[in-house]
């Protein structure tokens, strides 16, 4: 039996076999699989959810920024999740972790730092950036609301990335194979708990954890 079982999530394929080194270099013995996808991270997560930890980078497919992330953590609320991201903002940092992430980790890190970082979440631990800045003030109302989205339940929150994608009631009851009049239910659950009184404003908060990201791609480094 393997003694870590990891999952990395990143649609380039050369930065998941970068990822796939560096985690073979810290665990010899792990057992690692891929997803190049949000859809396809998930239907990995429902076959099998007996995961150590998730190696998820924030704009992959599917992701829609933090909305991904968020989803996560309400269905597979037992495994820690570790974001890759070549966005080294200290917001977007912040609010990572404000929503449920163990640890950051640039993607511009060097190796030895990426296998530093995970052999420390390995052992249950929390990794940041050591560069990381300090919360400004500024931020504590994006911390109000990481609150106020980790109240949705896992289907809420699918709901709601579906919403910013522009998708109407009837088609959101599709995708989610479920009938009309639950997706209304979830809708009007979502406006009480995000304190918004319409599903456009509803779709605005979802938007901007989307633009929160706003990832450009950096050069990861191999050495």
């Amino acid at each position: 039996m393997a003694a870590f079982r990891l999952v990395i999530a990143d649609d380039h394929p050369l930065f998941r076999d970068a990822l796939r080194l560096a985690v073979s270099q810290t665990v010899a013995d792990a057992e690692i699989a891929e997803a190049d996808s949000f859809d396809s991270l998930c239907a990995r997560l429902a076959a099998a959810p007996d995961v150590d930890l998730i190696l998820l980078d924030l704009n992959m497919p599917g992701m829609h920024g933090f909305s991904g992330l968020l989803y996560l953590r309400a269905e597979f609320a037992a495994v820690p999740v570790v974001v890759i991201s070549a966005n080294e903002k200290a917001s977007v940092v912040h609010r990572a972790l404000d929503l449920g992430a163990v640890g950051y980790i640039p993607k511009s890190a060097a190796a030895s730092e990426i296998r530093n970082a995970l052999g420390a979440l390995l052992a249950g631990e929390t990794w940041l950036p050591a560069t990381l800045y300090p919360r400004e003030p500024s931020e504590d109302s994006g911390a109000a609301l990481a609150t106020l989205l980790n109240s949705l339940t896992p289907q809420q929150s699918r709901v709601l990335m579906l919403l910013s994608e522009g998708l109407l009631n009837k088609q959101i009851a599709h995708a989610m194979q479920v009938s009309e009049a639950t997706i209304k239910a979830h809708v009007s659950a979502i406006l009480q708990k995000l304190g918004v009184d319409n599903r456009t404003q509803a779709v605005i908060v979802a938007r901007r954890l989307a633009g929160e990201v706003g990832e450009t791609v950096a050069e990861p480094s191999f050495d």
